[in-house]
């Protein structure tokens, strides 16, 4: 990888200021020494990037063109009004404009414009918030990335509608990629976005995706990361999320399918009064593997943080949940929960989880928790009882189990299609579509069950 840093410098460099290059140039010092992460490190013991990186892949320097763009990122979801950014194996897509400005003065579009167009946002945040972490892929990705999304909300607007983020990855090559994505919300100002992880055919690929969050005091931000990839890929997310004092951060991250997926976030809660709720689900079956890791630093007084991560796991697929909460010594009055719950559908399926505090503060309201089990067959037995088919009895008490989760979703279109696809995931429908990864075209009709969930 360093060497092929070195044969493409002109290419990778060539949007960058003087102080981005710079920044290139640490990073790939940085990755030198750590080198990519393997089971040898606490964080990664669990989740094994071998055979993912024994894989050849190629690199591309440029945008390729792209097919069928208006049906690549058409999103059919009845009532679902977004503003949708495209993204095609790493770069920017548009018809238009590669970065386009809103009359009330939100920047969205293409990060390499934003390179050239606005240097002195981009040299105020970017690498601001990933930099503390000693991970080589992020590293990795400082030092190649040329390309993804830019978003810069400023003071006292809220966005009118959603930004719908859908990052796609369609070639008949086995694609390494490393967009970059840095968003920025300004003091008292809101913004929901709905960030999709989708791939097109069955290729292998490996994506190494890097966002920067930054909510200014007052802020609000409502965030879903979505993720519905073929079973030959394997995706690295990582984001980072800085929130001064009072902002508010709604986040759920829904895994439906993936090879291999790793979630790695970290949250630094650095102004008094500020709030996060972060929650996750997955599905998964047959060899897949999903690890969820989750940093959350509170570094300011009054703060609060609540994880709720749950899994359900069929087959052979194996799941990690590493949650580690720090209290620093001057975050007095901090509330954190945490609680990771998991149902393992065979004696072959398993999970590691691993909730941790770290606390030095002595005014603090910290508790965590984990379990891991089958289905309960007293639930079962009741469910029986009531002439309800087994099948339909399982069915029922999975969805009931996921949907803890699914019904924080505040957009209620995207709630309902959500709780189909569960619905569809958890009945074996799991293949991927030719639409985006919210897989609402080639389903039209609701997906329902013959009992009401409310008799559970």
């Amino acid at each position: 990888m360093v060497h092929l840093f070195e044969e493409n410098r002109g290419e990778i460099i060539r949007n960058d200021s003087e102080a981005i290059s710079g920044i290139r140039d640490r990073s790939l010092d940085h990755f030198r020494e750590t080198g990519l992460p393997d089971t040898k490190l606490e964080e990664w013991k669990n989740t094994n990037l071998a055979e993912s990186f024994a894989k050849g892949y190629e690199y591309h320097f440029n945008p390729v063109p792209v097919r069928d763009l208006q049906r690549t990122f058409h999103c059919v979801i009845p009532h679902l009004d977004t503003a949708v950014i495209g993204q095609m194996n790493g770069w920017y897509v548009s018809q238009d404009v590669p970065l386009i400005r809103l009359g009330n003065g939100i920047i969205m579009g293409s990060l390499a414009q934003a390179f050239r167009q606005y240097p002195g946002i981009i040299e105020k945040y970017y690498n601001k918030y990933s930099s503390e972490d000693k991970n080589g892929l992020t590293f990795l990705n400082t030092a190649f990335a040329q390309d993804g999304v830019f978003i810069y909300v400023p003071d006292n607007v809220k966005s009118s509608k959603p930004i719908q983020l859908i990052n796609v990855i369609r070639s008949d090559e086995n694609l390494f990629i490393q967009p970059r994505n840095l968003i920025v919300l300004g003091k008292n100002s809101g913004l929901t976005l709905v960030h999709c992880d989708d791939s097109f055919n069955h290729q292998p690929s490996f994506s190494n995706i890097v966002t920067e969050v930054f909510l200014d005091s007052h802020a609000r931000m409502d965030h879903y990361k979505l993720q519905n990839i073929n079973n030959n890929s394997t995706l690295v997310s990582s984001t980072y999320f800085h929130l001064e004092k009072e902002t508010v951060l709604d986040s759920l991250f829904l895994t439906l399918n993936g090879g291999l997926l790793r979630n790695n976030t970290r949250v630094l809660l650095n102004g008094d009064n500020s709030h996060i709720n972060i929650n996750g689900l997955y599905l998964m079956d047959r060899k897949q593997h999903v690890d969820n890791y989750i940093y959350i630093d509170h570094n300011a007084r009054g703060c609060s943080s609540k994880e709720l991560f749950k899994g359900i796991l069929d087959e052979n697929a194996s799941g990690v949940f590493n949650g580690h909460v720090m209290v620093r010594r001057d975050a007095q009055k901090t509330d954190a929960y945490q609680s990771n719950r998991n149902i393992l559908l065979t004696d072959t399926a398993k999970v590691n989880s691993k909730p941790f505090l770290e606390i030095y503060a002595d005014d603090v309201k910290c508790s965590h928790g984990s379990t891991t089990g089958q289905l309960d067959p007293e639930a079962m037995f009741y469910l029986r009882q009531r002439a309800i088919g087994e099948d339909n009895a399982r069915m029922l008490l999975m969805f009931a189990f996921a949907d803890e989760v699914v019904e924080k979703i505040s957009i209620p279109p995207l709630r309902n299609r959500i709780e189909d696809m569960v619905k569809r995931r958890l009945m074996g429908e799991s293949l991927i579509c030719d639409q985006c990864v919210l897989n609402c075209g080639s389903k039209e009709q609701p997906v329902e069950f013959r009992i009401d969930k409310e008799m559970i």
